[in-house]
């Protein structure tokens, strides 16, 4: 009989046999992981424009330099830094004393050129009558009748300088010749101004800020493709006041401001190869100011069908653009496609894809092509999913 000890041994040696038996079972290995799930829905069937963006500036359709068109002492300023001013608003004052003087005076002138042409008029008459009575020599009469038509020649530059004093007079009066928003006074009460021509002092700058334009450069290609558009009768000429435009600001999204392509300029650049083109736009609620950067878009297509999916499903390989469909056997298949540009928030696919194709657009890092995978069906942006 064996000892107790040999005999524990003995049991344990074949239990540890015993367990290496099952670990070295083929028919005893792990579970395989399930397929990985994902989210697939079908592309978008929409009629879409394609448009091209640019960067644009605004800028306003009228701006004004007022300045002095008579020589003085300013005497008074009519409005605040940066207000905004209509049409025949009064803005500044300048000394009217001295003009209004050279007004008197020029009246005063005036009434006495024609009092002296009455003067003559009435020797002209008189020695008329003496001519018909062989009283007076035509040379005498000759010579009144010369005498008239000097006095009524005065009466025109008395009239004249009336006139002209009359004008210097409204200068001292300066008015807003646009509506729209002034800058800051950039002289004040007191200091003296010169009108002289081609030394103007400039007292102030006007905006007008409804319309507004904004302006921006279209490059070569763009524009050749414009023409071609307008050629083939599927878009008004460029710049003919009937193409849509629309813009946002820097902290703005979905164009929400939209206008007309009013101008393109009448030659390229031949440095840069582009064209300045210009959009016109209302501002009733004074968001655009002049200076403003903007984002530009313009119709780049005639509205066509096309499919959609959204950007996060399409994955890159080496510079190729390809998206996931399911199969009928719930397996991934690589399928390379051929984009457009993004529209709100959805990819344009021109080749590669069908409208009856699910299309993985959730978890594309955790499968392989024709692998298996767990695909949950839902609706894409705008459509209802499909069961």
């Amino acid at each position: 009989m064996k000892p107790p000890v040999q005999i524990g041994l003995l049991i344990t040696a074949l239990g540890l046999l015993a367990a290496g038996c099952r670990k070295a079972d083929p028919s005893a290995g792990a579970s395989a992981p399930p397929p990985p799930p994902v989210t697939v829905n079908q592309p978008v069937l929409r009629d879409v424009v394609e448009w091209d963006e640019y960067q644009g500036r605004l800028d306003s359709v009228a701006t004004v330099e007022v300045r002095a068109r008579v020589s003085g002492y300013l005497q008074s300023v009519n409005f605040k830094d940066g207000a905004e001013v209509r049409q025949g608003d009064l803005l500044f004052v300048i000394d009217p004393r001295p003009y209004q003087a050279e007004l008197d005076r020029a009246e005063a002138e005036l009434l006495e050129a024609r009092t002296r042409f009455e003067l003559a008029s009435n020797d002209l008459a008189r020695a008329q009558r003496l001519l018909r009575a062989k009283a007076i020599s035509e040379e005498e009469t000759d010579s009144r009748a010369k005498a008239e038509r000097e006095a009524a020649a005065v009466i025109q530059s008395a009239a004249a300088s009336v006139e002209m004093a009359r004008l210097n007079l409204d200068y001292t009066r300066l008015t807003a010749p646009i509506s729209g928003r002034i800058g800051r006074k950039l002289m004040t009460e007191g200091n003296l101004v010169n009108g002289n021509q081609g030394d103007a002092t400039l007292l102030a700058t006007i905006v007008s800020l409804d319309p507004i334009y904004c302006y921006f450069d279209a490059d070569e290609r763009s524009i050749l493709k414009y023409q071609q558009l307008a050629r083939a009768g599927k878009e008004e000429s460029l710049g003919g006041g009937k193409d849509a435009c629309e813009i946002e600001l820097d902290n703005e999204s979905g164009f929400p401001h939209k206008g007309m392509l009013d101008f393109v300029d009448n030659r390229a650049d031949a440095a840069t190869g582009t064209l300045r083109v210009r959009g016109v736009f209302a501002n009733p609620d004074r968001v655009l100011q002049p200076g403003f950067f903007a984002r530009v878009r313009v119709p780049g297509s005639a509205r066509y069908a096309a499919l959609l999916v959204p950007d996060q499903a399409i994955g890159t390989d080496q510079g190729q653009k390809f998206v996931f469909i399911v199969d009928t056997q719930d397996a991934a298949q690589y399928v390379p496609v051929q984009l457009g540009p993004l529209i709100d928030g959805l990819r344009i696919v021109r080749q590669g894809l069908h409208t009856n194709d699910w299309v993985v657009v959730n978890g594309l890092m955790s499968i392989r092509p024709g692998a298996k995978i767990s695909p949950s069906r839902s609706a894409a942006a705008g459509v209802a999913a499909t069961p």
